[in-house]
């Protein structure tokens, strides 16, 4: 509007925008400002409602407060009294359109819902332009707004005021030399706008009531105040609609708006740059990037309060009890069989592995139940609380409340959906294993020297009677000194208790691997579930941070 060369962005650009900051929405969701979300839905809905409009014309709004003399500059540069003025304020409850060109506008001004619409198609009168038409542009395609009072004492006018000002492409200022320092024009209107200077213009209007050198310094001190709110570059001109001064001046502004026709292209890229500015505020520049798995403190936690203690007991107990069942003395083994099994009264010993392994895992509860794994221990769920509340402050730092919060719900594990998966871990984990070799030769042997001692035994029960009855005597071989029946039934039971206690302290060591064996298992299974319902959905939260803020930079153009 008569500034330095702006870059006007493509529509293709301004699409691309609206469908970053689209997605930027969908990414944050309740994590961002939810009246600035509304107001971002209200411009990408203004977005492609404006783009789908044809034509080429140029919205332009006249803003200001009660007296400021918009309705006279709507008449001045329109030719003709098009705006009725009065004594009685405020007199416009509505805005008023001046059409120029042949271009039909009624769908436009039907979006913009302004009843009253004028056509001008001639040129206005020289007397009206205090100036020569020939001197300035053509504004074929302009769409003139005559607002509402914006500072208006009835509630409704001010509303229609900022409803149209939030659909016009390019809105012009108008102020005069009694309030051109109002607060309510630079604290809810300009400052609010800030970053719309591209397509903004402020008019210091009757000045004829100013002496002749206070005009340039009450102009001097409104560009001081713009600055002040935050707008760069924005042109202020003066103008008197009593004497006609600085009118051809701003009706050529306007037709230098019309004829680029790309004001709409930039009002709507400020629009989407200064909510995705503002929705930016809520986003932090960098996340934290958890580590790929969940950390040992809170593996073991979890390990805990699953009961994998009392599972590797459990574990350690079984080996033994089966490894001396198959290996102990062979004539005293039996009572093993007496003893309770350690895993089937955890409840972990009803469905073997490979038939798990055919289940489907959503189906495992319905085909192994429960485990009778005691219930973790309040402290045990308060440790679990801690390991995820040191998760969610590494994952939370330097993030805003909500995001933070966001984390910190994501990995919060008050759900029991956490501790029944951890139990369905523990009951599906393989906890024996193929029984060792050694268990077959072992036993084996045990029966070889339990049948070498009985062979022994009844060689003497046999003497024995055959002596009590007076028969003739049995020749008994030696081995040295000792009958050989004697030295198979010593042999039999010494080496039998002998091998018994080799095999007692090698299941020991045996069960110590297999206690170790299934505590890796338990703990990758314990990391797998800490992932998929603790650190993922935190990492989920991260992820949708990151997708925001970058969403967020490529709507503001970035």
């Amino acid at each position: 509007m008569g500034r330095a060369k702006v870059t006007v962005p493509a529509e293709d650009v301004v699409r691309a925008q609206a469908e970053a900051l689209d997605a930027a929405l969908d990414a944050g969701g309740d994590q961002l400002d939810p009246s600035t979300v509304a107001v971002a839905r209200q411009i990408i809905a203004k977005v492609g409602e404006r783009s789908a409009l044809a034509g080429n014309h140029t919205v332009i709004a006249l803003a200001g407060a009660t007296g400021s003399g918009k309705s006279s500059l709507f008449n001045a540069l329109a030719g003709r009294e098009l705006a009725r003025i009065g004594a009685t304020r405020p007199t416009t409850s509505s805005a008023s359109a001046a059409v120029w060109g042949d271009d039909p506008a009624g769908e436009l001004l039907d979006w913009l819902a302004v009843p009253r619409r004028y056509g001008v198609s001639a040129e206005p009168s020289e007397e009206g332009l205090g100036g020569s038409v020939d001197s300035v542009g053509s504004l074929d395609g302009l769409v003139l707004l005559d607002l509402p009072d914006f500072d208006s004492r009835v509630t409704s006018h001010r509303a229609e005021a900022e409803r149209v000002l939030a659909l016009c492409d390019v809105f012009v200022w108008v102020t005069d030399p009694q309030k051109y320092a109002d607060a309510l024009l630079h604290d809810e209107y300009v400052q609010q706008l800030a970053g719309h200077s591209a397509v903004m213009l402020a008019v210091l209007n009757q000045t004829d009531r100013l002496a002749e050198g206070a005009v340039e310094a009450c102009r001097e001190d409104l560009i001081r105040l713009l600055r002040a709110d935050g707008v760069s570059g924005v042109q202020v001109l003066t103008t008197s609609v009593a004497t006609g001064d600085g009118i051809p001046e701003l009706r050529q502004r306007l037709a230098n708006a019309v004829a680029g026709h790309e004001a709409a292209r930039q009002r709507l890229s400020a629009d989407l740059t200064a909510v995705a500015g503002r929705l930016r505020r809520g986003v932090a520049d960098r996340e934290v990037t958890l580590d790929a798995g969940a950390d040992d403190q809170l593996v073991d936690a979890l390990s805990r309060a699953s009961g994998v203690p009392v599972v590797l007991d459990a574990v350690d107990e079984d080996y033994r009890r089966e490894a001396l069942g198959r290996t102990g003395w062979i004539f005293t083994r039996w009572g093993r069989k007496l003893r309770p099994d350690p895993l089937r009264r955890l409840r972990l010993d009803r469905v073997p592995s490979q038939v798990l392994e055919r289940v489907d895992p959503l189906d495992v509860r319905e085909v192994v139940g429960r485990s009778s794994i005691p219930a973790p221990s309040a402290s045990a769920r308060s440790a679990v609380k801690l390991a995820a509340l040191s998760l969610t402050e590494r994952a939370a730092e330097g993030l805003p409340v909500l995001w933070a919060e966001a984390v910190s719900d994501a990995a919060a594990p008050t759900d029991d959906r956490l501790y029944e998966r951890l139990d369905r871990v523990v009951v599906t984990t393989p906890l024996r294993g193929n029984p060792p070799v050694w268990w077959q030769v072992t036993g084996w042997l045990q029966w070889l020297l339990g049948l070498t001692a009985l062979v022994g035994l009844a060689w003497l029960v046999a003497l024995a009677v055959v002596a009590w009855l007076q028969l003739p005597p049995i020749d008994t071989p030696q081995v040295g000194p000792f009958p050989l029946p004697t030295l198979l039934l010593v042999a039999g039971l010494v080496v039998g208790l002998l091998a018994a206690g080799l095999a007692r302290a090698a299941a020991r060591v045996g069960a110590r691997r297999r206690r170790t064996l299934v505590g890796k298992r338990l703990r990758i299974a314990i990391a797998d579930v800490a992932n998929d319902l603790l650190v993922e959905p935190v990492r989920v939260v991260l992820d949708r941070h990151r997708d925001t803020r970058e969403q967020l930079e490529a709507a503001r153009g970035g």
